[in-house]
């Protein structure tokens, strides 16, 4: 048999299964454990910026090497497509079980680390295992969402949000109860989850539900290069208005005169309306097309943040929903792009996906205070808006069949 007729048949198995697969109705049980799973994780990781102010009087710390302890936090994203091709060949579910409780462990014992380096180790191990956890776990949660992928992904970034929401208010009260040395006890809630999510998903089909149709790493590489990079064009207009949004929200609100404690709360207000647009996003995607949906979100968000530049007081505060709202409901629907697009290598093409956001993200964070630098907040929030626009020429090099589902 020829390498040619193999590679056709490998095709027509891996159809098969992808529509067998589809056809599967969304298990809400299933993919809302797994997302409370991943709400409990990111309220652990989330623990690290209200920690900082501590460590840097306990360690002695430069502002540089207290911003240096969260990238070791961060640095391990860059394992993700490793993580997610060995995913996409066997069983890694208890990397997603386990996850809670190794972060959670991790997390709390930086209450006791001895020196700066410990607690650099500490969270470049909570680095690997949220890696982990983020490579395959919305691999786990498309499993068990059939053909309402766009929404399982919802469920998934709603999870995330939920944690990096808690987090922060859960860790200060925890130093106010028990000091930083008492935070080793919170390590018990994050093995808690993992039981729960070991009774819940052990029989979860993690790995491909037939390898004939699994490609080798470099030839899957190949196959996703034209989608890549349209993808990273996509990310790198998306992630200035998301910096702009998120870091330099509360700095832009000081600079026009709003109080800082106004200033604090308008990023909470963005980011919990944000988790009701994830969930409207990925969900509206499962039946109006994924394409579609990111233009709509596109254009939206860009024009409230023109319309938001020009209003100050309650008005302001009044277009920071709509804004959250707009912004982060596209996540889930590029979340669910890229897994439908390579169902055969999904884990693998999740975590290119989640390493590449990760380093456009911090180039951008850099360059944007750059150009923040040269032409003032104000000028660089007009101009994310108009690169976002620009994003609207990437869309057509998604190979995104939910449209042709959808009749877009």
């Amino acid at each position: 048999m020829t390498e040619e007729s193999k590679s056709e048949i490998a095709g027509q198995v891996s159809s098969a299964l992808i529509s067998a697969e589809i056809d599967e109705a969304l298990d809400t049980g299933q993919v809302v454990t797994i997302s409370a799973g991943h709400a409990i994780h990111d309220t652990y990781t989330a623990f690290l910026p209200p920690l900082l102010p501590g460590m840097i009087e306990r360690f002695v710390l430069s502002n540089a090497q207290a911003g240096l302890l969260s990238a070791f936090l961060q640095i391990p994203s860059l394992f993700q497509p490793v993580i997610g091709h060995l995913a996409d060949r066997s069983s890694l579910r208890y990397l997603v079980i386990l996850a809670p409780g190794v972060s959670a462990t991790l997390m709390s014992l930086l209450g006791i680390a001895p020196g700066y380096w410990w607690a650099a180790l500490l969270l470049f191990l909570a680095g690997l295992s949220s890696a982990s956890l983020h490579a395959v776990g919305p691999v786990m949660a498309g499993r068990v969402s059939g053909d309402r992928l766009g929404r399982g992904m919802s469920y998934w970034m709603v999870g995330g949000e939920l944690g990096r929401t808690l987090g922060p208010i859960l860790i200060v009260s925890a130093i106010g109860l028990f000091s930083l040395r008492g935070l080793v006890w919170m390590m018990f809630g994050g093995w808690a989850a993992s039981l729960l999510l070991f009774v819940q998903l052990r029989k979860i089909p993690v790995p491909p539900l037939d390898d004939r149709g699994n490609l080798p790493w470099k030839e899957a590489i190949v196959k996703m290069h034209p989608f890549l990079i349209a993808l990273a064009g996509l990310q790198i207009v998306r992630s200035f208005s998301s910096v702009a949004l998120t870091t330099y929200l509360p700095l832009y609100l000081e600079e026009r005169g709003a109080s800082l404690f106004w200033a604090g709360a308008s990023l909470s207000t963005l980011e919990a309306a944000g988790v009701a647009g994830a969930l409207a996003g990925g969900s509206f995607s499962d039946r109006l097309g994924r394409r579609r949906i990111l233009g709509i979100s596109m254009v939206a968000t860009s024009g409230l943040i023109v319309i938001f530049l020009f209003l100050n007081g309650w008005w302001q505060r009044a277009i920071l929903p709509l804004l959250g709202f707009a912004s982060l409901s596209m996540t889930p629907v590029i979340m669910a792009t890229v897994q439908e697009c390579y169902p055969e290598n999904r884990a693998l093409a999740n975590g290119v996906y989640m390493a590449l956001s990760f380093v456009i993200r911090s180039i951008i964070l850099v360059v944007f205070g750059g150009i923040s630098d040269l032409i003032g907040l104000k000028n660089s929030y007009f101009l994310s808006a108009i690169l976002l626009l620009g994003g609207l020429f990437f869309l057509p090099a998604f190979p995104i069949k939910r449209d042709a589902a959808a009749g877009a």
